[in-house]
This record gives structure tokens, C-alpha cells and sequence, in this order.
């Protein structure tokens, strides 16, 4: 999949309205305490805990961050350019 075909098909669920930082910290939020529940494995959840629910997760991240980057007005091609030139120095 390519990154535009992934931002319109956000932009196809969402609508049109760009959410603010804010907003955004919110969810990412969500996100990653639905993350933290699946690793801290509670016997209340173990019943949904299993790999497509960990993977569904980590696709909410990767769908969204893709979203969000617009939504403030940044290019999310140049912001994964930024961060993989970043991994790759801090890896050296």
C-alpha cells in the first residue's frame, strides 16, 4: 500500500476534519494504553488477547500517525524520511 492510497482511505472513514495536537495526543493515548492492557495480560482480558488483536492495534498506530501527520500539515512520507535517517544515526 502506498502512503497517499492510505491518507485517503482515512480521509474516506474520517471525513475532513483535521484534528489539532491535542486531539491527537488523546488518542494516541488510547492507542497505546489498549497496547499496555494487551502486554500487562489482566485475567479480565485475557479473552480478547491474541495476535489480531495486538496486530489490529499496531495497525490503528501506523493508519492514524499516517492521518494525523496531515492533519497538521506535515507530509507523512517526509516525516518517516526524518525518522528512518534518525534511527539509522542513533543505530550507528
Amino acid at each position: 500500500m502506498e502512503i497517499k492510497n492510505l491518507l485517503q482511505q482515512g480521509r474516506e472513514i474520517w471525513g475532513d476534519q483535521k484534528l489539532n495536537l491535542s486531539q491527537i495526543i488523546v488518542r494516541i493515548g488510547k492507542v497505546f494504553g489498549d497496547i499496555c492492557r494487551w502486554e500487562r495480560d489482566a485475567i479480565k482480558d485475557k479473552s480478547s488477547h491474541n495476535d489480531d488483536e495486538l496486530k489490529k492495534e499496531l495497525g490503528n498506530i501506523i493508519f492514524s500517525t499516517i492521518r494525523w501527520c496531515d492533519d497538521l500539515g506535515y507530509d507523512p512520507e517526509e516525516c518517516l524520511k526524518i525518522a528512518i535517517d534518525c534511527q539509522r544515526r542513533f543505530q550507528k
